[in-house]
């Protein structure tokens, strides 16, 4: 297992950001390494963030000016080799079908519920961080 895993807030507002790192907390799974935040307020520090490498996970603001989270991640996905999970948080329960254009991998309404936000989180950071499925030999 890796020494911690790092996480991407963006969003323009700094409360959200500091309601997602309070909902999360350093640790949101025994299971899995503490957790280290990258906050960003701006569509270019988010993709020169990615461009370095090292994100495991990122939580986009749907509701970020002028960049909002959803185009964010579509440009992310489309531009980032070996993109990082993405989750949205979104403003409302019909805005699921954005999230899902912005290809997120999990969506999550405002406000932030620190339940569900650490729920997907932790589902999001297993699947990037455990290795992928062995091959099986075919007999």
């Amino acid at each position: 297992m890796q020494a911690t895993a790092t996480v991407l807030v963006y969003s323009d507002d700094a409360n959200t950001r500091e309601q997602v790192r309070l909902a999360v907390g350093t640790r949101p799974s025994a299971d899995l390494p503490p957790v280290q935040y990258v906050e960003c307020a701006t569509l270019p520090a988010v993709l020169s963030e990615l461009e370095q490498g090292g994100i495991d996970v990122m939580v986009l603001d749907g509701e970020a000016n002028p960049a909002g989270g959803m185009g964010v991640c579509r440009q992310a996905k489309d531009e980032i080799f070996h993109c990082p999970p993405a989750m949205v948080l979104i403003g409302r329960p019909q805005d699921a079908w954005l999230a899902t254009w912005s290809r997120a991998d999990a969506a999550i309404t405002h406000p932030v519920d620190p339940v569900a936000l650490t729920d997907a989180l932790t589902v999001l950071l297993h699947r990037r961080l455990e290795p992928t499925t062995k091959a099986v030999a075919h007999r």
